[in-house]
């Protein structure tokens, strides 16, 4: 009798972790809904991409739906995801920079790609492990690191990679990714950031400054 309680205690343990879903937040304005699903750990980014990543990024997928009818500008870099914990705030990564030759990888507090000033430590580089190493430690820059997709005074760069495989992560990630284009009509994709440690939903916030105003997401 004991042996069969146990098993139907596991049981319910397997049935509760398969059907525990990911947080979802929602918002909106006049003239933009926006609903986010958060895939914050090793599982659920591996659930949402197929692979882990090596641990170091978070995914959400974005839903945008316009309201008004007029035409909406959607760009990545109009989406910031920050954590109440400990202050650390990042932008989303293209997918070159997470799987590509010569991928990019960066410590805490990032900023669009980068890392912030005061990180005593500097950035971190390297792909994620199995496609060219563990990442590695830069020395610091001097002023930090600014937006690796392309913001003016950003002093790190990727190696090439020429001689590098092409890692076959990096065509799922690019044909998941939120495109960047003008819509009318509903528009949904994934968004990539990079904080280090765990952080629990609850102190996750998706931020959204655009076109279509400024919007915040809480997770719970």
């Amino acid at each position: 009798m004991r042996l069969l309680a146990a098993f139907a205690v596991s049981g319910l343990l397997l049935l509760a972790a398969a059907d525990k879903k990911p947080p979802v937040a929602e918002t909106g304005n006049q003239r933009l809904g926006i609903t986010a699903t958060l895939y914050h750990d090793k599982e659920a980014v591996k659930e949402a991409v197929g692979s882990d990543l090596g641990g170091y990024f978070i995914v959400v997928r974005v839903e945008l739906a316009p309201k008004d009818g007029q035409a909406l500008n959607v760009l990545r870099d109009d989406f910031l995801l920050r954590s109440h914990s400990d202050g650390q705030k990042s932008g989303p990564f293209a997918p070159s920079q997470i799987a590509g030759r010569g991928a990019l990888v960066v410590g805490r507090a990032v900023y669009g790609g980068g890392v912030a000033p005061n990180d005593p430590t500097g950035p971190v580089w390297g792909g994620i492990p199995g496609t060219g190493g563990m990442p590695q430690q830069l020395p610091q820059q001097g002023s930090g690191v600014g937006n690796m997709a392309g913001e003016e005074g950003a002093t790190v760069t990727a190696q090439s990679g020429v001689k590098d495989k092409e890692n076959p992560v990096l065509a799922v990630l690019k044909q998941k990714v939120l495109p960047e284009k003008e819509i009318r009509e509903p528009l949904a994709g994934l968004l990539y950031f990079s904080l280090e440690g765990k952080h629990k939903p609850k102190d996750l916030e998706l931020q959204y400054n655009g076109p279509a105003g400024k919007l915040t997401l809480q997770f719970h």
